[in-house]
């Protein structure tokens, strides 16, 4: 087996994070109830206390028109999608342009924008061996077909490693699309962030609770709830990961005693005493 080391104030979006040695998935031979799996951690908060790690080497970063379909490897980056899309007059994909991170975890979490998300033109996934949640469809084996698979906004039930995803193929780039996503994300800090700290709560915006519980520009240490947008977590440089527990804890339990609405993270907390069932954090309603 093979490892590479990462130091994740470096290689994460938010800058904070030790040095690590990371398992490279070259093939579907890992130890995988052990190891946590991560792409180009754009949406992670490394902790102090971090379980095992693994990520896909290279050999899964490629893109391939076959037929009516595009395959795409799962550790492709979005902007090399997005290139090959507007080179290639593929259509359907213009929003990838504005997701950083790297197609397994897109899929992972069905990322997208506003109704625009992968899930919409995917057909199936390749994996190392079919899911065993209870959600997964029985009869489905193999490739994961797309109805196989229970997904919804920002959530999958994918409990493996998606190594490529095959989509429906259009062609038809459409420059007007990519605009009005570039304007959707005008309003987003250009300081280091995970993107979206919490998930919309049902007929609300975190970003609205956030402001409306005074978080909008607090400021503990490096780390603070952007004055840009109150649903960025930013590190002003020199931000922890115990400055960031706090903000978003605090937010979480200011949330929850004015109106009652428990905020999910979007953010992935990696640190072992926070990933457990029961964590205060993963709460939901």
């Amino acid at each position: 087996m093979r490892y590479k080391s990462i130091n994740f104030s470096k290689f994460s979006s938010l800058k904070i994070g030790k040095t690590i040695d990371v398992l490279l998935i070259e093939n579907c031979e890992f130890p995988h109830a052990e190891h946590y799996l991560i792409g180009s951690c754009n949406n992670i908060l490394v902790g102090e206390q971090v379980p095992p790690l693994m990520m896909l080497s290279k050999k899964y970063d490629y893109i391939t028109v076959a037929g009516n379909t595009l395959k795409i490897g799962a550790a492709t980056p979005s902007g090399k999608i997005a290139s090959f899309c507007k080179k290639n007059n593929i259509a359907n994909f213009e929003f990838i342009s504005h997701l950083p991170g790297t197609l397994g975890g897109l899929v992972k979490m069905n990322a997208g924008l506003k109704e625009y998300e992968i899930f919409n033109n995917l057909l199936f996934i390749s994996t190392c061996a079919v899911s065993d949640s209870e959600e997964i469809l029985l009869g489905c084996q193999g490739d994961l077909q797309k109805e196989c698979i229970a997904f919804g906004y920002r959530y999958t039930n994918i409990n493996t490693p998606v190594l490529e995803a095959t989509f429906e193929l259009s062609y038809g780039y459409d420059k007007e699309k990519l605009e009005m996503f570039k304007k959707m994300r005008s309003n987003q800090p250009s300081t280091p962030s995970a993107g979206s700290c919490f998930k919309n709560p049902k007929g609300d915006y975190a970003g609205r609770l956030i402001e409306a519980v005074g978080m909008k520009g607090l400021r503990v240490g490096g780390m603070e709830f952007s004055t840009v947008h109150a649903n960025f977590l930013v590190n002003h440089g020199e931000g922890n990961f115990n400055d960031a527990i706090f903000l978003i804890q605090e937010v979480q339990k200011r949330v929850y005693e004015q109106f009652g609405i428990w905020l999910e993270n979007e953010i992935i907390v990696l640190d072992e005493r926070y990933m457990g069932k029961d964590s205060p954090l993963l709460k939901s309603e």
